[in-house]
């Protein structure tokens, strides 16, 4: 571990098993197609056996964003909980390999390794069954000097609060970050989750967040708007950097008194929206902690966003920008 890192994210450690079936499986499983529905351990063993040749990769929001920042070029690390099985050796060679820190050890006991069962039908739409498992054992003591260290930015993602600890481990990381002259920079993972800790996220916005990615939609939760343009009314009392998705619409980028407005780039086919915001959120971050411009910052994050809804999978990959021209 160095203080070079530019980027650490913290979040729940999923492996994506991402499987081609067909309509008969979900109906056979009882799955409705496109849901994402959670499950318990012994159902994740019922269908992983069911299911035919897999693909299997490191998954979770911010675990995609940090990927995705080292396929950049950036240093990144990671901190998050799988267990010593096989699906936590995945976890951790696959991210260790793309050149991320990893900060914990597989745990020797406790829940199995969390795991999303993709299921993509002839249409390639995608249905989910997860098991959160392990991620959910994250704890406090996961958090501290050591394994945190002096990164550019910290990226805790929203659905660390939905942790028994995550509040308390989330509070942690605030603390170091701030000791140690680091920013962080929030994920609202989904409008769902915000309005089960909309104070607590709004509290954590107003005490030490200095940054927030989300759509527009999670905003408007946040700050309980009904429009777009209320949101960025409302937005003008606080300090922090809020970096904004608007699908088709593209990215607002507002800090102090200071608006970018970014198209997107349109495309011909869309073949998987799976993973534009994970994509946004690490070109825009691998930008930020360049020290670009807020302008150029939204660039790179729309070109991310833009590369990856025309494959198949969230995962930016190695030398993206090597066609980047600005």
């Amino acid at each position: 571990m160095t203080d070079s890192t530019r980027l650490l994210g913290i979040s729940n450690a999923i492996v994506d098993v991402l499987a081609h079936i067909d309509d008969d499986f979900l109906d056979k499983i009882g799955a409705p197609s496109g849901s994402m529905t959670l499950i318990d351990e012994n159902r994740a063993h019922e269908i992983y056996a069911m299911m035919g040749p897999a693909t299997e990769m490191s998954g979770g929001s911010v675990a995609n964003t940090v990927a995705g920042f080292a396929n950049l070029g950036g240093s990144a690390a990671y901190i998050g909980r799988v267990k010593a099985d096989q699906l936590g050796e995945i976890f951790v060679h696959d991210m260790r390999s793309l050149g991320v820190d990893i900060r914990l050890q597989p745990a020797a006991d406790g829940a199995p390794t969390a795991r999303c069962h993709v299921l993509i039908s002839p249409d390639g739409q995608r249905t989910m069954q997860t098991y959160l498992g392990a991620c959910t054992e994250l704890g406090e003591g996961d958090v501290t000097e050591t394994t945190v260290g002096k990164p550019g930015v910290i990226l805790l993602e929203g659905y660390v609060w939905d942790i028994a600890e995550g509040p308390a481990l989330a509070a942690s990381a605030i603390k170091i970050a701030k000791a140690n002259g680091s920013s962080v920079a929030l994920s609202l993972s989904d409008s769902f989750c915000v309005e089960r800790h909309r104070d607590a996220f709004h509290a954590a916005v107003r005490n030490g967040v200095d940054i927030v990615v989300a759509d527009e939609d999670e905003v408007n939760a946040l700050l309980q708007t009904e429009s777009f343009e209320e949101t960025t009314r409302k937005l003008a009392d606080y300090d922090n950097l809020f970096a904004m998705t608007r699908s088709e619409k593209g990215s607002v980028i507002m800090h102090k008194g200071e608006t970018v407005i970014q198209p997107a780039t349109p495309v011909e086919t869309i073949v998987d929206t799976t993973g534009a915001g994970d994509a946004y959120t690490a070109g825009f971050l691998y930008g930020l902690t360049s020290d670009k411009s807020l302008q150029e910052c939204a660039k790179l994050g729309t070109y991310c966003a833009t590369n990856v809804i025309q494959q198949v999978g969230g995962r930016i990959e190695s030398g993206l920008l090597e066609g980047y021209t600005g």
